[in-house]
Order: C-alpha cells, then sequence, then structure tokens
C-alpha cells in the first residue's frame, strides 16, 4: 500500500522552520509519500478569497492514484471550512483540523477567514472523514470552544494534554502521532 498524498495547511504567519508541518512533509516525503506545504500568499495577512484560489489549484494537482489527505493547522482549519462551504469542490479522503483559533475572537488580521461557516453537510461533501485536534492551554482556543466546534460539525475530537497550539512554542516540532495517523488512520492522536 503506497502513503497518502498529504497536502498541509498551514495557518496565520505560516509554518516556520521546525514546526510538525514541515517535520511531517519531509517524513512522508522521505519514506515513500508525497507531500505538498504551499506556502499561501501573505501569511502575515492572509485573504480568505486569495488563499482559497490557491488552496483549489492545489487540489486539483492531487493525483487520484493515491488516497488524499489534508492536514490543516490553525487558520488553515477555516481555509479548509470555507472550501467544504463551496459547491462543486474537490473531495479528499480524510482531514485533520489541528488547533483551530476560536471563533468568537479572531485577531485583526485574519478577520476575512470569519464568520466560519460550520457546514457539517459541507465538511462530509469535501472529505470523506475528518478530525479535529485541539490541545489543552491552548492560547487562541478554549477547550470548550474545541469541542463546540467539533460538536456543531458533527466530528470526532481528539484532546492532547498540555498541548497549547499545537505548535513549536509548545513543544511540537516532530509528532510520530500524527505521522501514524497519515499513514494508518491511528487514533485518537496523542500527544508527542
Amino acid at each position: 500500500m503506497s502513503l497518502p498524498h498529504v497536502l498541509l495547511l498551514h495557518g496565520y504567519t505560516g509554518s516556520g522552520p521546525g514546526h510538525w508541518q514541515r517535520w511531517l512533509a519531509q517524513t512522508v516525503s522521505e519514506h515513500g509519500g508525497l507531500a505538498d506545504l504551499p506556502h499561501f500568499s501573505s501569511p502575515d495577512a492572509p485573504d480568505r478569497d486569495t488563499w482559497l484560489s490557491e488552496l483549489d489549484t492545489h487540489l486539483e494537482a492531487l493525483p487520484a492514484d493515491r488516497e488524499r489527505v489534508v492536514v490543516a493547522h490553525s487558520l488553515g482549519c477555516y481555509l479548509w471550512l470555507h472550501h467544504a462551504a463551496r459547491e462543486n469542490i474537490a473531495h479528499v479522503d480524510r482531514v485533520l483540523l489541528v488547533a483551530p483559533p476560536e471563533l468568537d475572537h479572531p485577531e485583526p488580521a485574519i478577520k476575512s477567514f470569519f464568520p466560519a461557516p460550520l457546514d457539517p453537510a459541507g465538511l462530509r461533501r469535501a472529505a470523506t472523514e475528518t478530525r479535529l485536534v485541539a490541545g489543552e492551554g491552548d492560547p487562541h482556543c478554549s477547550m470548550q470552544a474545541a469541542k463546540q466546534l467539533a460538536e456543531a460539525l458533527r466530528i470526532e475530537i481528539d484532546v492532547l494534554p498540555g498541548a497549547g497550539h499545537i505548535n513549536i512554542d509548545a513543544g511540537y516540532g516532530e509528532w510520530p502521532a500524527v505521522l501514524k495517523w497519515v499513514r494508518s488512520k491511528t487514533v485518537p492522536l496523542s500527544p508527542r
């Protein structure tokens, strides 16, 4: 069985050196999989419509002969929700939404992504399976808000104790559990 093609969607300001998304892209590639970690335009001042257009380009390039997996972090989660709410969209096999920021208090630079569409039917049109991962102590999203988001979207949630925003600041460079999920759908996801 071949490894899937993994499309990684970064968040606000991108996924810099040492971030688990970069590690995942490199590790998947080293093990014979395909990984795409696009750098969306103006990550410090993102525009939803521009990012959606760029996402469409990357989705169109996904090969049909492999499982297609999307792994989104932070603002990338809301990029995926906007994609899923549209008609006539590309479908993938699995999606992992990691550490979405809180819906009620977005930073001014990311306001074009809010309000975010909470469309469970659209999410199912966009992907066969979607799962959310939240870190306890995330400064950008309370656990209550993360659980409410998962409930509104009717998807499973994995809670990682002490994982914060699941980024470099929280100690997430290498994250073997996300690689296991990509390779074999291992759930629940666990901390690093």
